[in-house]
């Protein structure tokens, strides 16, 4: 897992993970396993809609790892479950692949691109740590660069990424990939050890939320 200090090993690899959906979650403890924020943080999932929010950061390789098991997770999960991307922002040197990640969103790409971001940033080893690099890049996948410049300095993309900075620490992320349920809840390999188990705590969480705990 990702912390700040970025000191700590590899919780799991890609090939070690498997759908949390596979296996029935069984005796989580808040405190060990997850912690209930003190005060709710807010969601965007539509009424009657239970959100999950993956916290990550496009140059972690735990963020990478985990990416196909989140897929899918995504692609298994029950109808009134509703997944958010957070982009982090740790320091300042952060804030441009945050940004990227709301260019994309705003430009119809995501879908398209948010996994050849990982991909060109671990596989390829490309330097997408600014704006110049990032558009550079983008224009290989036949993005508009001017349109990508003028979206990167937007007031709309700084405000979104504003509100993904004050999200994490709301949830007082430390380490990234984490996750946060209902806006009630934060778990993380850092509880679970790996991020397989956080998915079977997050499954856990959605069903108690679904029982009005």
């Amino acid at each position: 897992m990702l912390r700040r200090d970025f000191s700590a090993g590899l919780a799991a690899t890609a090939g070690s993970l498997s759908v949390a959906y596979a296996q029935a979650p069984r005796g989580f403890q808040e405190g060990a396993d997850y912690v209930s924020l003190e005060q709710r943080a807010p969601t965007e999932a539509p009424k009657g809609k239970i959100e999950v929010v993956e916290f990550f950061w496009y140059s972690c390789p735990h963020c990478n790892a985990f990416e196909p098991t989140l897929e899918a997770w995504i692609k298994a999960a029950p109808k009134d479950v509703v997944v958010r991307r957070v982009p982090v922002s740790f320091r300042d040197d952060f804030a441009p692949q945050q940004r990227l990640f709301y260019v994309l969103e705003a430009m119809g790409k995501l879908d398209e691109l948010h996994g050849q971001v990982f991909k060109a940033i671990h596989q390829e080893k490309v330097q997408l740590n600014n704006q110049q690099a990032i558009g550079a890049w983008l224009a290989k996948q036949g993005v508009d660069k001017a349109k990508f410049d003028g979206l990167y300095s937007s007031f709309s993309i700084a405000t979104k990424a504003q509100k993904a900075t004050q999200l994490q620490n709301q949830f007082k992320v430390d380490g990234v990939p984490a996750l946060g349920i209902a806006g009630r809840f934060y778990t993380s390999a850092a509880f679970t050890q790996t991020m397989d188990r956080a998915l079977q705590v997050a499954d856990y969480l959605i069903n108690e939320v679904r029982k009005g705990r």
